[in-house]
Protein backbone atom coordinates (compact mmCIF):
# COMPACT_ATOMS: atom_id res chain seq x y z
CA UNK A 1 0.00 0.00 0.00
CA UNK A 2 1.08 3.72 0.05
CA UNK A 3 -0.03 7.11 0.47
CA UNK A 4 -2.11 9.11 -1.75
CA UNK A 5 -3.04 13.11 -1.41
CA UNK A 6 -5.68 14.49 -4.21
CA UNK A 7 -6.73 18.30 -4.37
CA UNK A 8 -9.75 18.74 -6.50
CA UNK A 9 -11.05 21.87 -8.02
CA UNK A 10 -8.81 24.27 -6.49
CA UNK A 11 -8.68 28.04 -7.83
CA UNK A 12 -5.06 28.02 -8.41
CA UNK A 13 -3.84 25.68 -10.72
CA UNK A 14 -0.25 27.57 -10.84
CA UNK A 15 3.13 26.41 -10.39
CA UNK A 16 3.29 27.62 -6.83
CA UNK A 17 0.19 25.25 -6.39
CA UNK A 18 2.23 22.26 -7.45
CA UNK A 19 4.64 22.78 -5.24
CA UNK A 20 2.70 23.01 -2.48
CA UNK A 21 1.01 20.05 -3.53
CA UNK A 22 4.43 18.19 -3.74
CA UNK A 23 5.35 20.13 -0.51
CA UNK A 24 2.68 18.76 1.43
CA UNK A 25 2.18 15.15 -0.19
CA UNK A 26 6.10 14.50 1.44
CA UNK A 27 4.60 14.46 4.91
CA UNK A 28 3.13 11.06 3.61
CA UNK A 29 6.84 9.50 2.25
CA UNK A 30 7.38 7.68 5.48
CA UNK A 31 3.83 5.58 3.78
CA UNK A 32 5.22 4.70 0.68
CA UNK A 33 9.92 5.38 0.36
CA UNK A 34 9.59 3.60 -2.86
CA UNK A 35 8.90 6.00 -5.45
CA UNK A 36 6.69 9.01 -5.83
CA UNK A 37 4.30 10.70 -8.52
CA UNK A 38 2.16 13.81 -9.60
CA UNK A 39 -0.08 14.15 -12.56
CA UNK A 40 -1.96 17.69 -12.76
CA UNK A 41 -4.61 17.76 -14.47
CA UNK A 42 -5.73 21.30 -15.01
CA UNK A 43 -6.92 22.25 -11.47
CA UNK A 44 -6.35 19.04 -10.05
CA UNK A 45 -3.39 16.76 -8.61
CA UNK A 46 -2.85 13.93 -7.66
CA UNK A 47 -0.25 12.70 -5.86
CA UNK A 48 1.30 9.14 -4.83
CA UNK A 49 4.24 8.24 -2.92
CA UNK A 50 4.47 4.39 -3.18
CA UNK A 51 5.49 1.46 -0.99
CA UNK A 52 5.95 -1.66 -4.11
CA UNK A 53 4.59 -4.50 -2.69
CA UNK A 54 3.02 -6.09 -6.25
CA UNK A 55 5.01 -5.65 -9.34
CA UNK A 56 7.44 -3.34 -7.95
CA UNK A 57 9.49 -2.57 -11.16
CA UNK A 58 6.37 -1.25 -13.16
CA UNK A 59 3.64 -0.26 -11.00
CA UNK A 60 4.08 3.33 -10.00
CA UNK A 61 1.39 5.88 -9.61
CA UNK A 62 -0.84 7.68 -10.48
CA UNK A 63 -2.42 4.61 -12.94
CA UNK A 64 -4.23 5.42 -16.03
CA UNK A 65 -6.56 3.57 -18.75
CA UNK A 66 -5.59 3.04 -22.50
CA UNK A 67 -5.70 6.88 -23.45
CA UNK A 68 -4.82 8.30 -20.24
CA UNK A 69 -8.28 9.90 -20.25
CA UNK A 70 -8.80 8.28 -16.74
CA UNK A 71 -6.46 9.00 -14.00
CA UNK A 72 -6.58 7.04 -10.34
CA UNK A 73 -4.31 7.15 -7.30
CA UNK A 74 -4.33 4.47 -4.93
CA UNK A 75 -3.05 2.92 -1.24
CA UNK A 76 -4.88 -0.61 -1.60
CA UNK A 77 -4.17 -3.85 -2.20
CA UNK A 78 -6.68 -5.80 -4.72
CA UNK A 79 -6.77 -9.39 -3.92
CA UNK A 80 -8.79 -10.37 -6.87
CA UNK A 81 -7.10 -8.66 -9.42
CA UNK A 82 -6.49 -11.53 -11.28
CA UNK A 83 -10.16 -12.86 -11.80
CA UNK A 84 -10.52 -8.98 -12.49
CA UNK A 85 -8.42 -8.86 -15.44
CA UNK A 86 -9.56 -12.16 -16.78
CA UNK A 87 -12.98 -10.56 -17.20
CA UNK A 88 -11.52 -7.67 -18.69
CA UNK A 89 -9.53 -9.38 -21.49
CA UNK A 90 -10.38 -6.79 -23.92
CA UNK A 91 -8.89 -4.13 -22.31
CA UNK A 92 -5.07 -3.06 -22.02
CA UNK A 93 -3.12 -2.66 -19.07
CA UNK A 94 0.03 -0.60 -18.71
CA UNK A 95 1.42 -2.60 -15.43
CA UNK A 96 0.71 -5.75 -13.53
CA UNK A 97 -0.02 -3.32 -10.23
CA UNK A 98 -3.09 -4.78 -8.56
CA UNK A 99 -4.49 -1.54 -8.48
CA UNK A 100 -4.37 -0.92 -12.22
CA UNK A 101 -7.49 -2.81 -12.45
CA UNK A 102 -9.74 0.34 -10.88
CA UNK A 103 -9.23 2.46 -13.83
CA UNK A 104 -10.90 0.03 -16.27
CA UNK A 105 -13.53 -1.36 -14.17
CA UNK A 106 -14.68 2.31 -14.28
CA UNK A 107 -14.55 2.05 -18.08
CA UNK A 108 -16.98 -0.90 -18.04
CA UNK A 109 -19.50 -0.21 -15.08
CA UNK A 110 -19.09 3.60 -14.14
CA UNK A 111 -19.19 4.23 -10.59
CA UNK A 112 -20.68 1.14 -9.63
CA UNK A 113 -17.99 -0.91 -9.19
CA UNK A 114 -16.21 -0.72 -5.96
CA UNK A 115 -18.19 -3.56 -4.34
CA UNK A 116 -16.19 -5.53 -7.54
CA UNK A 117 -13.43 -5.48 -5.38
CA UNK A 118 -11.95 -7.89 -2.69
CA UNK A 119 -9.61 -6.04 -0.83
CA UNK A 120 -8.51 -2.90 1.39
CA UNK A 121 -8.19 0.43 -0.43
CA UNK A 122 -8.66 4.23 -1.06
CA UNK A 123 -8.67 5.77 -3.51
CA UNK A 124 -9.34 8.98 -5.59
CA UNK A 125 -10.29 8.22 -9.56
CA UNK A 126 -10.44 11.38 -11.90
CA UNK A 127 -11.97 11.26 -15.54
CA UNK A 128 -10.63 13.98 -17.29
CA UNK A 129 -13.17 13.43 -19.91
CA UNK A 130 -15.46 15.55 -18.02
CA UNK A 131 -13.80 16.23 -14.95
CA UNK A 132 -15.52 14.48 -12.81
CA UNK A 133 -13.85 12.39 -9.83
CA UNK A 134 -14.85 9.74 -7.28
CA UNK A 135 -13.37 8.74 -4.20
CA UNK A 136 -14.26 5.35 -2.41
CA UNK A 137 -12.58 3.75 1.02
CA UNK A 138 -12.78 0.24 2.15
CA UNK A 139 -15.83 -1.56 3.59
CA UNK A 140 -14.02 -1.50 7.12
CA UNK A 141 -11.84 1.25 6.88
CA UNK A 142 -8.66 -0.69 7.30
CA UNK A 143 -6.55 2.17 5.10
CA UNK A 144 -7.09 5.46 6.66
CA UNK A 145 -8.46 8.06 4.57
CA UNK A 146 -9.42 11.84 5.34
CA UNK A 147 -11.28 14.29 3.07
CA UNK A 148 -11.52 17.92 3.19
CA UNK A 149 -13.12 21.21 1.57
CA UNK A 150 -11.16 24.53 0.94
CA UNK A 151 -12.24 27.98 1.13
CA UNK A 152 -11.66 28.20 -2.93
CA UNK A 153 -14.42 25.15 -3.17
CA UNK A 154 -11.68 22.72 -3.44
CA UNK A 155 -11.86 18.91 -2.06
CA UNK A 156 -8.80 17.47 -0.57
CA UNK A 157 -8.34 14.14 -0.14
CA UNK A 158 -5.46 12.23 2.05
CA UNK A 159 -4.18 9.07 3.64
CA UNK A 160 -3.56 11.29 6.46
CA UNK A 161 -4.61 14.07 8.15
CA UNK A 162 -1.53 15.52 8.28
CA UNK A 163 -1.39 16.02 4.29
CA UNK A 164 -3.82 18.39 4.51
CA UNK A 165 -4.99 19.98 7.61
CA UNK A 166 -2.99 23.20 6.98
CA UNK A 167 -4.60 24.18 4.31
CA UNK A 168 -8.31 23.01 4.30
CA UNK A 169 -10.87 25.34 6.57
CA UNK A 170 -12.93 21.36 7.55
CA UNK A 171 -11.84 18.08 7.17
CA UNK A 172 -12.93 14.88 8.57
CA UNK A 173 -12.22 10.97 8.19
CA UNK A 174 -13.46 9.81 4.89
CA UNK A 175 -16.23 7.09 6.16
CA UNK A 176 -15.74 3.06 5.30
CA UNK A 177 -17.76 1.77 3.01
CA UNK A 178 -18.40 4.78 1.11
CA UNK A 179 -17.92 6.73 -1.84
CA UNK A 180 -18.03 10.59 -2.84
CA UNK A 181 -18.96 11.75 -6.70
CA UNK A 182 -18.08 15.01 -7.87
CA UNK A 183 -21.34 14.75 -10.04
CA UNK A 184 -23.54 13.84 -6.56
CA UNK A 185 -21.91 16.41 -4.66
CA UNK A 186 -21.88 13.90 -1.27
CA UNK A 187 -21.00 10.03 0.12
CA UNK A 188 -23.27 7.27 -0.23
CA UNK A 189 -22.42 4.17 1.32
CA UNK A 190 -21.40 1.16 -1.60
CA UNK A 191 -20.79 -1.24 1.16
CA UNK A 192 -24.23 -2.87 2.37
CA UNK A 193 -23.86 -6.35 4.44
CA UNK A 194 -26.92 -8.02 5.93
CA UNK A 195 -25.46 -7.74 9.25
CA UNK A 196 -24.97 -3.68 8.73
CA UNK A 197 -28.99 -3.25 9.85
CA UNK A 198 -28.04 -4.86 13.02
CA UNK A 199 -30.97 -7.66 12.48
CA UNK A 200 -30.77 -10.65 14.50
CA UNK A 201 -29.18 -13.53 12.01
CA UNK A 202 -30.41 -17.25 12.61
CA UNK A 203 -28.30 -19.30 10.51
CA UNK A 204 -26.93 -22.40 12.86
CA UNK A 205 -23.32 -22.44 13.57
CA UNK A 206 -20.54 -24.86 11.00
CA UNK A 207 -17.05 -24.94 12.86
CA UNK A 208 -16.17 -26.38 9.07
CA UNK A 209 -17.34 -23.31 7.11
CA UNK A 210 -16.07 -20.89 9.39
CA UNK A 211 -12.63 -22.57 9.40
CA UNK A 212 -12.59 -22.56 5.70
CA UNK A 213 -13.78 -19.37 5.53
CA UNK A 214 -10.80 -17.79 7.57
CA UNK A 215 -8.65 -20.14 5.59
CA UNK A 216 -9.51 -18.48 2.56
CA UNK A 217 -9.05 -15.25 4.17
CA UNK A 218 -5.64 -15.88 4.85
CA UNK A 219 -4.40 -17.19 2.05
CA UNK A 220 -5.59 -14.84 0.11
CA UNK A 221 -3.82 -12.01 1.55
CA UNK A 222 -0.30 -14.71 0.74
CA UNK A 223 -0.70 -11.86 -3.16
CA UNK A 224 3.49 -10.74 -2.57
CA UNK A 225 6.31 -9.87 -4.95
CA UNK A 226 8.38 -8.85 -1.86
CA UNK A 227 9.24 -10.97 1.63
CA UNK A 228 6.53 -10.60 4.43
CA UNK A 229 5.72 -11.82 7.59
CA UNK A 230 3.53 -12.35 10.41
CA UNK A 231 2.84 -10.75 14.07
CA UNK A 232 2.64 -13.58 16.30
CA UNK A 233 2.17 -12.46 20.08
CA UNK A 234 1.30 -15.58 20.79
CA UNK A 235 -2.31 -14.79 21.78
CA UNK A 236 -5.18 -16.77 20.35
CA UNK A 237 -5.67 -14.67 16.80
CA UNK A 238 -2.17 -14.08 16.02
CA UNK A 239 -1.46 -18.10 16.57
CA UNK A 240 -4.21 -18.79 14.17
CA UNK A 241 -3.07 -16.34 11.31
CA UNK A 242 0.38 -17.51 11.59
CA UNK A 243 -0.44 -21.41 11.63
CA UNK A 244 -2.58 -20.88 8.39
CA UNK A 245 0.10 -19.02 7.17
CA UNK A 246 2.45 -21.54 8.02
CA UNK A 247 0.31 -24.69 6.51
CA UNK A 248 -0.70 -23.22 3.24
CA UNK A 249 2.42 -20.81 2.16
CA UNK A 250 4.38 -23.62 0.45
CA UNK A 251 1.59 -23.81 -1.59
CA UNK A 252 1.13 -20.05 -2.56
CA UNK A 253 3.56 -18.09 -5.90
CA UNK A 254 4.87 -15.90 -2.62
CA UNK A 255 7.15 -19.82 -1.65
CA UNK A 256 8.40 -19.54 -4.83
CA UNK A 257 10.05 -16.58 -5.16
CA UNK A 258 11.16 -16.19 -1.25
CA UNK A 259 10.34 -19.81 -0.01
CA UNK A 260 8.15 -21.93 2.28
CA UNK A 261 9.94 -20.50 5.81
CA UNK A 262 7.70 -18.23 7.41
CA UNK A 263 9.18 -14.97 9.62
CA UNK A 264 7.24 -14.30 12.71
CA UNK A 265 7.90 -11.23 15.22
CA UNK A 266 6.72 -10.43 18.69
CA UNK A 267 7.28 -7.72 20.53
CA UNK A 268 7.69 -7.35 24.95
CA UNK A 269 9.16 -5.70 27.49
CA UNK A 270 12.04 -8.08 28.88
CA UNK A 271 10.67 -11.26 30.24
CA UNK A 272 6.71 -10.56 28.57
CA UNK A 273 4.05 -13.12 28.71
CA UNK A 274 3.93 -12.22 24.86
CA UNK A 275 7.13 -12.85 24.45
CA UNK A 276 6.87 -16.12 26.15
CA UNK A 277 4.07 -17.55 24.42
CA UNK A 278 4.94 -16.01 21.10
CA UNK A 279 7.81 -18.32 21.27
CA UNK A 280 5.95 -21.27 22.39
CA UNK A 281 3.40 -21.42 19.32
CA UNK A 282 6.46 -20.12 16.77
CA UNK A 283 8.59 -23.27 17.77
CA UNK A 284 5.22 -25.29 17.59
CA UNK A 285 4.60 -24.19 14.06
CA UNK A 286 8.79 -24.07 12.83
CA UNK A 287 8.75 -20.41 12.05
CA UNK A 288 12.03 -18.22 11.88
CA UNK A 289 11.42 -16.60 14.82
CA UNK A 290 12.03 -12.43 15.66
CA UNK A 291 12.14 -11.36 19.34
CA UNK A 292 12.11 -7.37 19.69
CA UNK A 293 12.02 -6.21 23.32
CA UNK A 294 11.91 -2.95 24.25
CA UNK A 295 11.82 -0.65 27.94
CA UNK A 296 9.55 1.69 29.11
CA UNK A 297 11.76 4.27 28.80
CA UNK A 298 12.12 3.36 25.35
CA UNK A 299 8.31 3.88 24.66
CA UNK A 300 7.99 7.19 26.46
CA UNK A 301 10.59 8.36 24.38
CA UNK A 302 8.59 7.43 20.95
CA UNK A 303 5.34 8.58 22.34
CA UNK A 304 5.73 11.73 20.54
CA UNK A 305 5.92 10.28 17.48
CA UNK A 306 3.09 7.66 17.90
CA UNK A 307 0.76 10.81 18.60
CA UNK A 308 2.27 12.15 14.98
CA UNK A 309 2.27 9.45 12.88
CA UNK A 310 -1.23 7.66 14.63
CA UNK A 311 -3.00 10.93 14.82
CA UNK A 312 -4.88 10.42 17.95
CA UNK A 313 -5.01 11.17 21.35
CA UNK A 314 -7.26 8.19 22.40
CA UNK A 315 -5.41 6.39 25.72
CA UNK A 316 -6.04 2.84 24.74
CA UNK A 317 -4.34 3.63 21.12
CA UNK A 318 -1.47 5.55 22.15
CA UNK A 319 -0.72 2.60 24.69
CA UNK A 320 -1.51 -0.29 22.05
CA UNK A 321 0.29 1.84 19.67
CA UNK A 322 3.72 2.25 20.97
CA UNK A 323 5.31 -1.03 21.05
CA UNK A 324 3.65 -1.73 17.45
CA UNK A 325 5.78 1.34 16.30
CA UNK A 326 8.82 0.04 17.76
CA UNK A 327 8.48 -2.83 16.34
CA UNK A 328 6.98 -1.88 13.00
CA UNK A 329 10.82 -0.27 12.74
CA UNK A 330 12.71 -3.37 13.79
CA UNK A 331 10.88 -5.16 11.08
CA UNK A 332 11.37 -3.09 8.31
CA UNK A 333 15.17 -2.78 8.96
CA UNK A 334 15.27 -7.02 7.83
CA UNK A 335 13.90 -6.36 4.45
CA UNK A 336 10.21 -7.26 5.42
CA UNK A 337 7.53 -5.01 3.56
CA UNK A 338 4.60 -6.31 5.05
CA UNK A 339 2.85 -8.35 7.78
CA UNK A 340 0.03 -10.42 8.70
CA UNK A 341 -2.01 -9.37 11.75
CA UNK A 342 -5.05 -10.08 14.32
CA UNK A 343 -7.26 -7.37 14.04
CA UNK A 344 -11.00 -7.30 14.00
CA UNK A 345 -11.46 -11.22 16.04
CA UNK A 346 -12.53 -9.77 19.26
CA UNK A 347 -14.94 -7.09 17.63
CA UNK A 348 -16.53 -10.10 15.60
CA UNK A 349 -16.91 -12.84 18.14
CA UNK A 350 -17.06 -10.75 21.04
CA UNK A 351 -13.77 -11.29 22.54
CA UNK A 352 -13.68 -7.87 25.02
CA UNK A 353 -14.21 -8.83 29.02
CA UNK A 354 -17.45 -6.79 29.24
CA UNK A 355 -19.20 -8.96 26.57
CA UNK A 356 -19.55 -11.34 29.90
CA UNK A 357 -22.56 -8.81 31.00
CA UNK A 358 -24.49 -9.02 27.23
CA UNK A 359 -27.79 -9.79 29.01
CA UNK A 360 -29.64 -11.76 25.55
CA UNK A 361 -28.17 -12.96 22.14
CA UNK A 362 -29.93 -9.41 20.33
CA UNK A 363 -27.69 -7.20 22.54
CA UNK A 364 -24.36 -9.17 22.24
CA UNK A 365 -25.15 -9.63 18.31
CA UNK A 366 -25.84 -5.95 18.21
CA UNK A 367 -22.49 -4.33 19.95
CA UNK A 368 -20.34 -6.84 17.71
CA UNK A 369 -22.05 -4.78 14.88
CA UNK A 370 -21.61 -1.43 16.51
CA UNK A 371 -17.46 -2.45 17.48
CA UNK A 372 -17.26 -3.37 13.61
CA UNK A 373 -18.46 -0.21 12.36
CA UNK A 374 -16.29 1.94 14.98
CA UNK A 375 -12.90 -0.39 14.04
CA UNK A 376 -11.86 2.38 11.95
CA UNK A 377 -11.45 4.72 14.57
CA UNK A 378 -9.15 2.48 17.25
CA UNK A 379 -8.04 -0.88 15.62
CA UNK A 380 -7.84 -0.33 12.34
CA UNK A 381 -6.50 3.77 12.80
CA UNK A 382 -3.71 1.90 14.92
CA UNK A 383 -2.42 -0.85 12.84
CA UNK A 384 -2.30 1.23 9.35
CA UNK A 385 -0.42 4.14 11.11
CA UNK A 386 2.11 2.65 13.56
CA UNK A 387 3.18 0.20 10.85
CA UNK A 388 2.95 2.72 8.02
CA UNK A 389 5.07 5.41 10.12
CA UNK A 390 8.09 2.55 8.56
CA UNK A 391 6.58 1.75 5.35
CA UNK A 392 5.63 -1.42 6.46
CA UNK A 393 2.05 -2.47 5.51
CA UNK A 394 -0.26 -4.78 7.68
CA UNK A 395 -2.87 -7.24 6.48
CA UNK A 396 -5.86 -8.14 8.31
CA UNK A 397 -7.66 -11.35 7.83
CA UNK A 398 -10.14 -10.73 9.97
CA UNK A 399 -11.78 -8.39 8.60
CA UNK A 400 -11.83 -9.67 5.21
CA UNK A 401 -15.68 -8.75 3.71
CA UNK A 402 -16.45 -12.25 2.55
CA UNK A 403 -15.37 -13.91 5.96
CA UNK A 404 -16.88 -11.50 7.90
CA UNK A 405 -19.93 -12.15 6.19
CA UNK A 406 -20.00 -15.90 7.37
CA UNK A 407 -19.41 -15.07 11.30
CA UNK A 408 -21.72 -12.07 11.02
CA UNK A 409 -24.90 -14.50 10.30
CA UNK A 410 -23.90 -16.99 12.80
CA UNK A 411 -26.75 -17.03 15.38
CA UNK A 412 -25.25 -15.05 18.12
CA UNK A 413 -26.74 -17.45 20.53
CA UNK A 414 -23.81 -19.20 19.75
CA UNK A 415 -21.25 -16.87 20.80
CA UNK A 416 -22.57 -16.19 24.11
CA UNK A 417 -20.40 -16.97 27.23
CA UNK A 418 -21.64 -19.55 29.18
CA UNK A 419 -20.25 -20.77 31.91
CA UNK A 420 -21.98 -23.50 32.74
CA UNK A 421 -21.26 -24.97 29.37
CA UNK A 422 -17.71 -24.09 29.88
CA UNK A 423 -17.90 -21.67 26.78
CA UNK A 424 -15.67 -18.89 26.99
CA UNK A 425 -14.66 -16.02 25.08
CA UNK A 426 -14.36 -16.37 20.69
CA UNK A 427 -15.49 -20.28 21.97
CA UNK A 428 -16.69 -20.90 18.01
CA UNK A 429 -13.92 -19.54 16.96
CA UNK A 430 -11.96 -21.62 19.33
CA UNK A 431 -13.73 -24.77 18.43
CA UNK A 432 -13.28 -24.34 14.71
CA UNK A 433 -9.73 -24.86 14.51
CA UNK A 434 -10.04 -27.91 16.84
CA UNK A 435 -8.32 -30.59 14.91
CA UNK A 436 -7.70 -33.81 16.93
CA UNK A 437 -5.82 -35.33 13.98
CA UNK A 438 -3.99 -32.48 12.42
CA UNK A 439 -3.45 -29.64 15.12
CA UNK A 440 -3.80 -25.69 14.08
CA UNK A 441 -1.92 -24.79 17.43
CA UNK A 442 -0.27 -26.50 20.53
CA UNK A 443 -2.06 -27.87 23.94
CA UNK A 444 -2.31 -24.64 26.07
CA UNK A 445 -3.92 -23.28 28.99
CA UNK A 446 -4.84 -20.12 27.76
CA UNK A 447 -3.68 -17.82 24.34
CA UNK A 448 -4.28 -14.19 26.41
CA UNK A 449 -1.04 -12.92 26.52
CA UNK A 450 0.68 -9.13 26.91
CA UNK A 451 3.80 -7.31 26.29
CA UNK A 452 4.30 -6.13 30.22
CA UNK A 453 1.96 -4.50 33.07
CA UNK A 454 5.10 -2.13 33.82
CA UNK A 455 4.49 -0.31 30.58
CA UNK A 456 1.21 1.28 31.53
CA UNK A 457 2.61 2.12 35.08
CA UNK A 458 5.43 3.72 33.68
CA UNK A 459 3.19 5.92 31.09
CA UNK A 460 0.92 6.91 33.95
CA UNK A 461 4.08 7.75 36.13
CA UNK A 462 5.29 9.57 33.16
CA UNK A 463 2.55 11.79 32.27
CA UNK A 464 2.45 12.66 36.32
CA UNK A 465 5.24 14.42 35.82
CA UNK A 466 4.25 16.85 33.11
CA UNK A 467 0.24 17.07 34.26
CA UNK A 468 -0.22 19.05 37.56
CA UNK A 469 -3.72 18.61 39.84
CA UNK A 470 -4.65 21.90 39.08
CA UNK A 471 -3.85 21.69 34.84
CA UNK A 472 -6.43 18.60 35.65
CA UNK A 473 -8.77 20.85 37.18
CA UNK A 474 -9.44 22.97 34.20
CA UNK A 475 -9.70 20.55 32.21
CA UNK A 476 -12.71 21.28 30.98
CA UNK A 477 -12.41 24.40 29.85
CA UNK A 478 -8.86 24.03 28.00
CA UNK A 479 -10.32 21.15 26.33
CA UNK A 480 -14.12 21.16 25.91
CA UNK A 481 -14.59 18.62 23.39
CA UNK A 482 -13.67 15.12 24.72
CA UNK A 483 -12.06 16.20 28.09
CA UNK A 484 -9.39 14.20 29.00
CA UNK A 485 -10.72 12.61 32.74
CA UNK A 486 -6.95 11.84 33.39
CA UNK A 487 -3.15 12.85 34.02
CA UNK A 488 -2.31 10.46 31.00
CA UNK A 489 -5.01 11.53 29.15
CA UNK A 490 -4.15 15.42 29.10
CA UNK A 491 -0.69 14.61 28.25
CA UNK A 492 -1.13 13.27 24.92
CA UNK A 493 -3.71 15.51 24.30
CA UNK A 494 -1.08 18.26 24.82
CA UNK A 495 0.97 16.62 22.08
CA UNK A 496 -1.80 15.53 19.73
CA UNK A 497 -3.05 19.52 20.09
CA UNK A 498 0.59 20.74 18.68
CA UNK A 499 1.20 19.11 16.03
CA UNK A 500 -3.17 19.14 14.65
CA UNK A 501 -4.38 22.07 16.45
CA UNK A 502 -7.52 22.50 14.47
CA UNK A 503 -10.81 22.11 15.73
CA UNK A 504 -11.27 19.36 12.56
CA UNK A 505 -8.31 17.63 13.88
CA UNK A 506 -9.70 16.97 17.74
CA UNK A 507 -13.05 15.85 16.15
CA UNK A 508 -11.83 13.21 14.33
CA UNK A 509 -10.91 11.73 17.48
CA UNK A 510 -13.88 9.28 19.25
CA UNK A 511 -14.79 9.70 22.60
CA UNK A 512 -17.97 9.23 24.85
CA UNK A 513 -18.24 6.68 27.97
CA UNK A 514 -17.28 3.28 27.83
CA UNK A 515 -16.70 0.39 29.95
CA UNK A 516 -13.46 -1.96 28.99
CA UNK A 517 -13.83 -1.07 25.35
CA UNK A 518 -17.23 -1.00 25.19
CA UNK A 519 -19.74 1.48 23.20
CA UNK A 520 -21.90 3.62 25.26
CA UNK A 521 -25.23 1.33 24.10
CA UNK A 522 -23.24 -1.22 26.16
CA UNK A 523 -22.66 0.91 29.08
CA UNK A 524 -26.03 0.07 30.03
CA UNK A 525 -26.16 -3.56 30.37
CA UNK A 526 -25.14 -3.09 34.10
CA UNK A 527 -26.20 -0.54 35.82
CA UNK A 528 -22.75 0.05 38.27
CA UNK A 529 -20.90 0.68 35.17
CA UNK A 530 -22.52 3.90 34.50
CA UNK A 531 -21.16 5.31 38.03
CA UNK A 532 -17.68 3.84 37.25
CA UNK A 533 -16.80 4.66 33.81
CA UNK A 534 -13.41 3.21 32.91
CA UNK A 535 -12.17 2.58 29.30
CA UNK A 536 -10.05 -0.06 31.07
CA UNK A 537 -10.22 -3.75 31.79
CA UNK A 538 -10.60 -3.46 35.05
CA UNK A 539 -14.19 -2.40 35.26
CA UNK A 540 -15.11 -5.54 33.77
CA UNK A 541 -13.16 -7.54 35.97
CA UNK A 542 -14.96 -8.50 38.59
CA UNK A 543 -17.74 -9.94 35.67
CA UNK A 544 -14.96 -11.64 34.14
CA UNK A 545 -13.86 -13.21 37.74
CA UNK A 546 -17.42 -14.17 38.85
CA UNK A 547 -18.30 -15.98 35.38
CA UNK A 548 -15.38 -18.16 35.92
CA UNK A 549 -15.64 -18.81 39.71
CA UNK A 550 -15.90 -22.65 40.24
CA UNK A 551 -15.12 -23.29 36.75
CA UNK A 552 -12.22 -25.81 37.73
CA UNK A 553 -12.88 -28.13 34.74
CA UNK A 554 -12.98 -25.14 31.98
CA UNK A 555 -10.09 -25.56 29.82
CA UNK A 556 -8.40 -22.34 27.94
CA UNK A 557 -9.52 -20.50 31.17
CA UNK A 558 -8.26 -16.89 30.71
CA UNK A 559 -5.87 -15.43 32.98
CA UNK A 560 -5.96 -12.67 35.48
CA UNK A 561 -6.01 -9.45 32.96
CA UNK A 562 -5.00 -7.03 36.05
CA UNK A 563 -1.41 -8.94 35.93
CA UNK A 564 -0.46 -8.61 32.46
CA UNK A 565 -1.39 -6.79 29.36
CA UNK A 566 -2.69 -8.69 26.17
CA UNK A 567 -1.56 -7.47 22.83
CA UNK A 568 -3.10 -9.67 20.46
CA UNK A 569 -1.07 -9.45 17.61
CA UNK A 570 -0.47 -5.80 18.93
CA UNK A 571 -4.09 -5.48 18.89
CA UNK A 572 -6.12 -3.35 21.41
CA UNK A 573 -7.08 -5.47 23.87
CA UNK A 574 -9.35 -4.76 26.87
CA UNK A 575 -6.49 -4.96 29.43
CA UNK A 576 -3.92 -3.04 27.67
CA UNK A 577 -5.96 0.14 28.72
CA UNK A 578 -6.31 -1.24 32.24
Amino acid sequence: MCGILAVLGCSDPSRAKRVRVLELSRRLKHRGPDWSGLHQHGDCFLAHQRLAIVDPASGDQPLFNEDKSVIVTVNGEIYNHEEIRKKLSHHTFRTGSDCDVIAHLYEEYGEDFVDMLDGIFSFVLLDTRDNSYIVARDAIGVTSLYIGWGLDGSVWISSEMKGLNDDCEHFECFPPGHLYSSKDGGFRRWYNPPWYSEAIPSAPYDPLALRQAFEKAVIKRLMTDVPFGVLLSGGLDSSLVASITSRYLATTKAAEQWGSKLHSFCVGLEGSPDLKAGKEVADYLGTVHHEFTFTVQDGIDAIEDVIYHVETYDVTSIRASTPMFLMSRKIKSLGVKWVISGEGSDEIFGGYLYFHKAPNKEEFHQETCRKIKALHQYDCQRANKSTFAWGLEARVPFLDKEFINVAMNIDPENKMIKKDEGRIEKYILRKAFDDEENPYLPKKEQFSDGVGYSWIDGLKAHAAKHVTDRMMLNASNIYPHNTPNTKEGYYYRMIFERFFPQNSARLTVPGGPTVACSTAKAVEWDASWSKNLDPSGRAALGVHDSAYENQNNVVNKPVEFEKIIPLEAASVKVAIQG
